[in-house]
């Protein structure tokens, strides 16, 4: 009878879907599944979503059991999760899981007055305090979900969570951490400080875990519902774009485009670096010293997703591709509400605009383009604000994520930026492979060789200058709707 050949079990918890893959420890996936996470909204609140922790579980044992399905010829020697940043799952006094609380609600907006002295709390925690972040979103629950806070004891990331329910036990990595505005990020700890703004007790936090590191055995009775050895153990992960990250096996000062449902732009860097005027994060990365310096870019990603199933709904992204290179010219430019990190509030209004009367020449391949390129000249201003904090000197970066399938996008960075673009073979799956290589880091096991399956060579030109003028026009004439 042969042996069984090691592998892993990574869920990944995005914002829009949940995936769990089969993953070898040389990074090939084996297999993987995903459904959509299903959301409901909170009418106590103007912005307020949440889900249901034990449908999240339900969907992660439905799409376990399909990534182990004749895989009789692997052991799972490990489990590990990693997730979406700032989202959270509350935990009753049983143990038992209350609410989930995803990165896009805001129920705690009403209460981010709360915070006296925000230049303090960005000191500390190295982002601008907003309702965005975990604490906001407890004191939403305490201020108006009695019945919830009843039963309150303490709240987890969601991937922290996830490693909760296959371990039973309670912690809060680093990462994620960083996300809650209870972290002192460069002390590395939780601050009694930042917990009395909040009037939340820094007894109710998790004991704190470092990413790549052995939680503790899987339980019993999980490891029979999935029907994988009891002896496997449980990996603590991280957050999902530093898992991503990770996964470019980047140096320090590299840079590192994520370009998923949002898109970070990251630089590792060794020491706690802050921006005078408050544009940039800082949190921890999953290893035990380095942070990362972030500007993003927003929703960016998911614009593309959505507007392809508008304009192609039944073709691949080759079609788009095809047609796009061969426009004769853009005919029209995008604002698709990005964020820029010099701007002090969100673009909430945004649209194409085009010579009228209509062009004979428009197509739907002409509203890509345009979407690629807000895209892209977005990530160009966001770098553009990180050298400000940070100089970068090398001349390329890394990127990754489901949005770098597009060999168009990926020209467009690289010209803009003026910077070799580094894809590797893992881009697709970056958070799965990070995943992956904690695993190897936990376990002892040697790292595959990282595989770089293209260097895009920038191609400057004068029309790419000419274009990105006349994008940062279109979005000045869309802010200043917004502000009439």
């Amino acid at each position: 009878m042969a042996i069984a050949e090691q592998a892993y079990l990574v869920v990944d918890i995005g914002t829009g879907n949940v995936r769990v893959a089969l993953a070898k420890p040389d990074g090939q996936i084996i297999n993987i599944a995903r459904e959509n996470i299903q959301y409901h909204r909170d009418e106590l609140y103007p912005e307020a979503l949440f889900f249901e922790p034990e449908a999240l579980w339900q969907q992660v044992q439905r799409l376990a059991k399909v990534v182990l399905t004749d895989t009789h010829q692997y052991e799972v020697v490990a489990v590990t999760a990693t997730s979406q940043r700032e989202g959270i799952v509350l935990i009753g006094k049983t143990g038992h899981s209350l609410i989930g609380l995803p990165n896009i609600d805001h129920r705690g907006r009403e209460w981010e007055d709360l915070i006296e002295d925000k230049n303090e709390v960005y000191r500390l925690t190295g982002r601008y305090p907003t309702s965005l972040f975990s604490a906001l979103k407890v004191v939403g629950i305490r201020n108006k979900r009695a019945a919830i806070w009843a039963d309150f004891a303490t709240f987890m990331s969601i991937s922290d969570w996830v490693e909760y329910m296959f371990s039973g036990v309670l912690h809060y990595e680093h990462s994620q951490a960083s996300e809650t505005l209870l972290y002192d990020v460069a002390q590395k700890k939780w601050s009694a400080a930042l917990c009395s703004i909040f009037s939340l007790s820094i007894n109710r936090l998790p004991d704190l875990t470092s990413s790549g590191t052995v939680l503790g055995k899987i339980k019993a009775d999980v490891a029979a519902l999935f029907n994988i050895s009891p002896n496997a153990v449980v990996i603590v992960g991280g957050a999902d774009t530093q898992l991503a990250v990770r996964s470019t096996q980047p140096a320090a000062d590299d840079v590192v485009i994520v370009s998923g449902t949002t898109t970070p732009i990251i630089k590792i860097t060794k020491s706690y670096e802050l921006d005078a005027q408050q544009r940039s994060w800082t949190g921890r990365h999953i290893d035990q010293d380095s942070f990362m310096l972030e500007a993003n870019a927003g929703v960016t990603g998911l614009n593309y997703q959505r507007l392809k199933e508008i304009f192609y709904p039944n073709e691949g992204y080759e079609v788009i591709e095809e047609e796009v290179n061969n426009l004769a010219g853009n005919q029209c430019v995008a604002s698709l509400g990005s964020l820029l990190a010099d701007e002090k509030t969100p673009l909430t209004r945004g649209g194409f605009l085009f010579d009228a009367p209509v062009s004979h020449q428009l197509s739907r391949g002409s509203f890509v383009w345009a979407t690629l390129w807000d895209i892209a000249c977005s990530i160009k201003e966001n770098y553009n604000t990180l050298c400000q904090v940070s100089s970068h000197g090398q001349d390329y970066i890394w990127a990754c994520g489901g949005g770098v399938q597009s060999k168009i996008l990926r020209q467009f960075i690289a010209n803009l930026l003026d910077k070799k673009v580094v894809i590797c073979d893992s881009y697709r799956q970056s958070s799965v492979i990070g995943g992956v290589l904690i695993c190897n880091d936990a376990l002892g096991i040697k790292q595959p060789e990282l595989q770089v399956l293209e260097t895009v060579i920038p191609q400057k030109s004068q029309q790419d200058e000419n274009n990105y003028k006349e994008w940062k026009k279109t979005r000045s004439s869309f802010r200043a709707l917004l502000n009439s």
